[in-house]
């Protein structure tokens, strides 16, 4: 494996890929190797199709987790062993689609008034505020706070881009008080010491613990605030091509997503029986007095 790992490492540093990306391309091989006891340039694609089943249905890992798999076998086999005919052997998977959880204006302000201390608030809005992804908001330094200008630069998101989102004005005015407070050096969140930044499981766990502090069920993980701040924004009337400049959504299908769960698309929608019966009432029913399971 030695050999085939150091040539998959070089072309994935020409094009450019994330340092995470490469781990997991290098992990996912290396796991394919141990499970069949051989080099993967060895193996048939009967056996890397059934390997791939094998981690879907007998491990339970999630769609996600064997996606990356099949895309690491799939550039092993087309890019570094030129063998076309086994890398289309392994198809795209079909992406299940889960429309985003999304919390209410007012759960987001119970959440956010729920929080321990001033950094965990101040955490969970600009989350909210910004809809940042987990990444870029522990990534945040001081510098990238523009308050002239009155937005966020987000730098190297996802896809190693950079790019602008609204600095709120409220937001702001606790940041100051922040500042003062906490007195950050470099990053905006920090961990135990200023020089090292929060990490993501720390962030993820504030939002876990506040959620459960304050009763909320809903939402799974912080990056449901980046989910409220798109949705909220939809419903506030901003232009979805803005909003997608602002997520950093490379595609506007992604951000039209968000379209499926605002009030405005769903809940204010008249249903038919409304429409046709508003100048007709009912009839009484036959069973008005009889009685009835669901006020059980």
């Amino acid at each position: 494996m030695t050999v085939l790992r150091q040539d998959m490492i070089r072309p994935m540093k020409v094009r450019n890929f994330s340092v995470k990306t490469q781990d997991a391309y290098l992990y996912h091989i290396d796991k394919l190797a141990r499970h069949y006891k051989r080099s993967p340039d060895k193996l048939s694609h009967v056996e890397l199709q059934d390997y791939l089943i094998y981690m879907k249905e007998s491990i339970g890992l999630s769609f996600s987790s064997c996606n990356v798999a099949r895309s690491a076998i799939r550039f092993l086999y087309r890019n570094i062993l030129n063998d076309e005919t086994i890398a289309m052997a392994i198809p795209a998977q079909r992406t299940p689609k889960h429309l985003p959880e999304v919390l209410s204006f007012e759960e987001v302000m119970v959440l956010i008034n729920g929080t321990k201390c001033f950094r965990d608030r101040l955490l969970l809005m600009t989350a909210y505020s910004s809809g940042l992804r987990l990444e870029e908001l522990v990534s945040l330094k001081l510098e990238h706070i523009d308050s002239k200008r009155m937005v966020i630069r987000v730098v190297q998101g996802k896809g190693n881009k950079d790019r602008y989102t609204t600095l709120s004005e409220n937001l702001l005015k606790e940041l100051r008080e922040y500042w003062r407070i906490y007195k950050p050096k470099d990053w905006l969140f920090y961990s135990t010491t200023p020089e090292n930044p929060l990490s993501k499981s720390s962030a993820q766990k504030i939002f876990s613990s506040t959620k459960k502090r304050t009763g909320i069920t809903r939402g799974h993980g912080i990056h449901t605030l980046r989910h409220c701040f798109a949705t909220h924004m939809l419903e506030a009337g901003y232009d979805i091509h803005r909003i997608q400049r602002m997520l950093g959504h490379k595609n506007l299908a992604t951000t039209m997503i968000y379209l499926h769960v605002t009030r405005e698309s769903i809940s204010k929608i008249k249903s038919p029986l409304d429409i046709y019966m508003a100048d007709e009432p009912l009839a009484q029913s036959p069973w008005e007095d009889a009685h009835d399971p669901i006020d059980e």
